[in-house]
């Protein structure tokens, strides 16, 4: 608990009872979460204090937003070290077509991507759809 608290501190994050919950259900999850598997998981919380929560997490860098094409916005910790940058920090996710997960690959690295003269990039989302390995039976 201690350790969750001072990195929340290193964030420059107040610390309360459910940042440091939050943080935990989503350092256990192996996929992706959308803000409704977080209320669903704290049915008791206030639903507004998830949601900035999980905005909090957002700006600094703990966690990254994943659009996986299915309409739902996914989150998922960012790894150690990240800064959600363009030319270092981006990685593949992957959608399971069979049991609806979103995984990052995040020793797959998305390389960096030029833009023609005049354009600037913002954000980049690579997204492999297909069958993982849990639906493979593999």
């Amino acid at each position: 608990m201690q350790e969750v608290e001072t990195f929340l501190e290193s964030k420059s994050i107040r610390v309360t009872a459910m940042r440091i919950l939050i943080f935990k259900f989503l350092s256990e999850k192996q996929e992706a979460v959308t803000l409704s598997d977080i209320e669903n998981a704290f049915d008791k919380a206030d639903r507004t204090t998830l949601y900035r929560t999980i905005k909090t997490f957002e700006d600094k860098e703990i966690v990254h937003q994943i659009d996986d094409g299915t309409g739902v916005t996914k989150y998922a910790l960012c790894e150690p070290n990240c800064h959600c940058d363009l030319d270092t920090d981006l990685h593949l996710h992957f959608h399971c077509t069979v049991c609806e997960a979103t995984i990052c690959l995040t020793d797959h690295k998305i390389p960096k991507i030029k833009v023609p003269k005049g354009f600037i990039a913002e954000h980049v989302n690579l997204v492999v759809k297909g069958v993982c390995d849990k639906c493979s039976d593999q």
